[in-house]
């Protein structure tokens, strides 16, 4: 059974900027994906999926209004999450690397391939660090709750704190330090 780090916080708190550290820190070791703000003219309009390996699709968007998924403003396409993300997961689990996931959110968990990606890797060898939406749920909440669980909460107030806790953590499973 794989150990699993969900870091929790809020919106705008810095959890994909935690995850992008956190890659920074162990290069080569972990796979997986991240998500980033699409913005224009300094608002934020969109996001998109962004794999370790490079790969970067749009994944939600105002102006995706046919998609039919939509959270708040955003239609989101979660085929690409399908087709990008969940395979990018599976393939940093099947290759022995860390796995990183930013995040599991309202918009990733509309999707049952990438539930499921997430229960096979909790159920594998794979260490696995996620971003979790701060809101209840009640698929991420028992997935929070599984055996091998250590959760952070970030906040603007402790930030460097949770990625010294997220770094440690991850050395101590990867065997490696980080940079």
């Amino acid at each position: 059974m794989a150990e699993v780090l969900p870091v929790r916080g809020r919106p705008g708190v810095g959890k994909t900027t935690l995850v992008k550290r956190v890659l920074e820190a162990f290069p080569g070791r972990l796979g997986g994906f991240y998500t980033e703000e699409v913005r224009q003219a300094g608002r934020r309009v969109g996001f998109e999926l962004v794999t370790t390996s490079g790969q970067r699709v749009l994944f939600a968007h105002v102006r995706l209004a046919a998609e039919p998924h939509r959270v708040g403003r955003y239609g989101v396409d979660l085929d690409v999450l399908d087709r990008v993300g969940v395979p990018a997961v599976r393939e940093a689990a099947r290759a022995g690397c860390g796995v990183v996931v930013d995040e599991i959110g309202k918009m990733e968990l509309a999707s049952q391939p990438f539930r499921e990606v997430l229960e096979e890797v909790a159920s594998g060898p794979a260490v696995l660090v996620a971003t979790v939406l701060a809101a209840p749920h009640p698929w991420a909440e028992a997935f929070r709750r599984r055996p091998g669980v250590t959760e952070l909460t970030l906040s603007a107030e402790n930030r460097e704190e949770v990625f010294r806790q997220a770094r440690e953590w991850l050395a101590a499973r990867l065997g490696r330090k980080p940079r």
